[in-house]
């Protein structure tokens, strides 16, 4: 044999199959989103109710699985997946109004699993429709428009205090690792549309239902989702600027004027309300 084929032959029984590389790069994505995860949550348990709602809001889940998205997809898709999570994030307040409401009499299991299955139901009717950004914008305006107000009265409950056991941090964040790598791995096959919803399903409230339900009961855990309803709605005008922008500079630019968006309204939000507390 040629001495430079039998280098490349030898080079290429080095190569590690495609399927491994695919496997290594996708734990490699879960890791760095738990790793997002666990610190959001660490400054959660230590801020209190508003604050924890206000870093709920952040994009903790959807963040990660869109710059994911980005890396093994065009400015187009990114852009299309945008334009079906500006729905969703209506659905995702309408599920916490649903939790609250019932997490005040009800148990765990009806709570959420109710709050669930609204939103499951909702996100069918979402990839059944053709959205516009106007359609998206005008449903996330009604749905907040309704559910901001109901949820006003149940903000202020006083908190008991939360002793953090060793599982809450790694369960939230084998959650949103996997929802992640739901996103990630199906993207090619089911699409923008469906892409775009799953990375929106809200896998941050329902862990932090989940966690502190059974342990500081329904109504102080329902009070954290209905502080968190402002800080929603600027995630949803986040998810707008993520279409407009990706479709107009590209996605690097597009997700890096979404996260702004989103940090730039709950810093606005904490400085409303700081100011708040030290006038009254």
């Amino acid at each position: 044999m040629v001495p430079g084929r039998a280098s490349l032959a030898r080079d290429d029984e080095k190569q590690m199959p495609p399927e491994l590389v695919f496997l290594l790069i996708l734990i490699l994505r879960m890791a760095i989103t738990a790793a997002f995860v666990v610190t959001a949550s660490i400054i959660t348990e230590r801020s209190g109710p508003v604050i924890g709602a206000l870093v709920a809001t952040l994009p903790i889940s959807a963040g990660p699985s869109y710059v994911f998205l980005a890396l093994d997809h065009d400015a187009a898709f990114v852009a299309q997946g945008a334009l079906a999570s500006l729905p969703v994030n209506a659905a995702t307040i309408i599920l916490g109004l649903t939790y609250v409401v019932l997490a005040q009499r009800s148990n765990l299991v009806i709570s959420l699993g109710a709050a669930v299955l609204v939103w499951i139901g909702l996100a069918s009717i979402i990839r059944a429709l053709d959205w516009t950004l106007s359609a998206g914008l005008i449903v996330n305006a009604v749905a907040f428009g309704i559910c901001i107000p109901l949820l006003s009265r149940y903000r202020h409950v006083k908190m008991p205090l939360v002793t953090r056991r060793w599982y809450d941090v790694p369960l939230r964040a084998s959650l949103v690792a996997t929802l992640v790598a739901i996103v990630v791995s199906t993207s090619g096959w089911v699409g923008p549309t469906i892409s775009g919803i799953i990375a929106l399903y809200p896998i941050v409230f329902t862990s932090m239902m989940l966690i502190l339900h059974p342990r500081i009961g329904g109504p102080p855990t329902a009070a954290v989702i209905a502080n968190a309803a402002w800080g929603l709605l600027g995630f949803g005008v986040a998810v707008a600027v993520l279409h407009v922008a990706v479709t107009q500079f590209g996605s690097a630019t597009g997700l890096s004027l979404a996260l702004a968006t989103c940090v730039g309204w709950n810093l606005t939000l904490w400085w409303l309300g700081r100011r708040k507390r030290l006038t009254h």
